[in-house]
């Protein structure tokens, strides 16, 4: 799937692919939704299952539950 400009899409904190809406509303603890057009993070880990941003550290600890953002 690719990304959509209406509504954002899915990511998967596994395969860090994107997914269909209907696998990433599914799979919430690990699929995060994207926003469209949503801006650069400047390389930090995000929690899937929380969608709060988590130290590196954690990120590195937790790669099937972190996505991380470019």
């Amino acid at each position: 799937m690719a990304k959509g400009k209406s509504g954002g899409s899915y990511r998967s904190a596994i395969s860090g692919r994107y997914v269909t809406a209907a696998h990433g509303k599914a799979s919430p603890r690990t699929t995060v939704r994207e926003a469209a057009g949503g801006g650069s993070t400047g390389g930090t880990y995000r929690s899937a299952i929380s969608g709060r941003f988590v130290t590196t550290a954690h990120g590195k600890r937790s790669p099937n539950t972190t996505i991380k953002d470019s």
